[in-house]
């Protein structure tokens, strides 16, 4: 059984959603803050990403935002953070998120959540970290991308044994349960990548 003490959340940058991926956003905010689980994400102060910072803060919980200096010189950082970390490029913002923290959830988002997600499972797939990746699947937004692992298993692309490196959250109330039945980790990310 996983127990976490900080979750890494991949979601957009973008408020133009669906209002029910903000509620999914402040209702997963609140369900860390309320566990005393930290959050760790990608500093933005705009989208599902400020939505979901704002409400840890907001309720009294921990937020440790990662950010890449030219996005905080354009000033779309969170100044209210627990933790900023600023970083050189977006590779070393995405490894420094990764081994902040003890697991991943993911929740609606564009390219650059897709990026996120893609790498972080890869580096799953590589054995570089074990720890538990959760898709949020608000309103069925991730069917698509579950069908394209399918597609890849099917064309012989994907190992079939692959589709177990996620598991798929119905929706937020579903994330924590989700996390705590899946094994514990047994390696850390830095005692294979650093």
């Amino acid at each position: 059984m996983a127990d976490i003490t900080s979750l890494c959340v991949y979601c957009g940058s973008s408020r133009r959603g669906a209002q029910s991926h903000h509620d999914a956003a402040r209702q997963l905010g609140e369900t860390l803050a309320a566990n005393g689980i930290r959050l760790v994400y990608g500093g933005g102060s705009v989208g599902l990403m400020g939505i979901v910072a704002d409400t840890v803060l907001n309720n009294g919980g921990e937020v440790v935002g990662v950010i890449p200096k030219f996005l905080e010189d354009l000033e779309v950082g969170h100044t209210d953070c627990t933790e900023l970390h600023v970083t050189g490029n977006m590779h070393d913002r995405k490894l420094k998120m990764a081994t902040l923290s003890d697991a991943f959830a993911i929740l609606p988002g564009g390219l650059g959540t897709l990026d996120e997600t893609f790498e972080i499972l890869t580096w799953k797939q590589l054995e570089l970290h074990d720890k538990p990746v959760v898709l949020v699947n608000v309103e069925g937004f991730w069917d698509p991308l579950t069908a394209l692992v399918d597609a890849q298993i099917d064309a012989n692309y994907v190992r079939a044994k692959h589709r177990s490196l996620y598991e798929v959250a119905a929706d937020v109330a579903d994330v924590l349960p989700t996390i705590r039945a899946m094994p514990p980790a047994r390696f850390s990310l830095e005692s294979k990548w650093l």
